[in-house]
């Protein structure tokens, strides 16, 4: 199964990043059928942002949240973006760490690697590097970045633990765990759990708020912090399960406001 996640959620990117790069926009997996699904990733930069980095890293940005304008970077700080995808947010956090920090971002598409290299020489940005690999095996040192961020991405992953244990592990002492990511509140129904493509998504991987907070703590952060940025509604639901081969009506009145983005904070002490 966890293989099988991987997989899809592989080709699934890779065919955003290259829709991005034939004039296209990229699109959450699960809503791609019907267009996109707005009310998870649209409008998340603001015109100012929109306007530091090339339009493809924004056109190829398949977020949940904007974690840069919500966490805290300083000059000369070393940050890591989980998932890049496009490179937008990593792009945008080197701005902000300037030129004695670095920002690195790590992905496991190659479509998306490339063109997130084709952005950094675009924007013409030079501490910035987009590294090969999976979150759930960092391709860094122990103790070497101030600060972990992640857009949407967290809850692709089949296994969360290890996601957690290596961001601790990467992160100096004092270092900042700052993710968006979407989140449920209560239990999610299993008929939205076991769509493979929903978990593309963003929906069927998302984890129960408490649960994400005690999967922090075991792996050893502190000063957990979980702010819910956007609530979807019923209407949100309508849309997005539209073109699914399931039923809306019986669904959309079970999940309103039940799943959310969030901005999920955590310290390693």
């Amino acid at each position: 199964m966890n293989q099988d996640i991987k997989e899809v959620v592989k080709e699934k990117y890779g065919q955003a990043a290259l829709r991005v790069k034939s004039g296209g926009s990229s699109c959450c997996g699960a809503g791609a059928a019907t267009g996109c699904c707005d009310p998870i990733t649209s409008n998340l930069y603001d015109e100012n942002q929109a306007g530091q980095i090339p339009e493809e890293a924004l056109l190829a940005s398949l977020g949940c949240g904007n974690p840069t304008a919500l966490a805290k970077l300083n000059h000369g700080e070393t940050v890591l973006d989980l998932g890049s995808g496009g490179g937008i947010d990593v792009l945008l956090s080197a701005k902000r760490v300037g030129p004695t920090g670095k920002a690195y971002g790590l992905d496991m598409t190659d479509e998306m690697l490339a063109l997130a290299n084709e952005n950094r020489r675009k924007a013409g940005i030079e501490n910035v590097e987009f590294l090969k690999g999976e979150i759930e095996h960092i391709p860094l040192p122990d103790s070497s970045v101030d600060v972990v961020i992640s857009n949407c991405v967290i809850n692709l992953s089949a296994d969360k633990e290890a996601v957690l244990r290596e961001a601790f592990r990467v992160l100096k002492p004092g270092g900042r765990f700052a993710v968006s990511d979407v989140v449920t509140r209560g239990e999610m129904l299993p008929e939205i759990r076991k769509n493979v493509l929903l978990w593309v998504g963003c929906i069927a991987g998302a984890l129960e708020e408490g649960d994400y907070r005690s999967k922090l703590a075991s792996a050893g952060f502190e000063q957990i912090d979980l702010e819910p940025t956007r609530v979807y509604r019923i209407e949100d639901a309508r849309e997005f399960f539209t073109g699914q081969n399931i039923d809306v009506d019986a669904i959309a009145p079970r999940v309103d406001g039940k799943f959310m983005s969030a901005f999920i904070r955590a310290v390693k002490p």
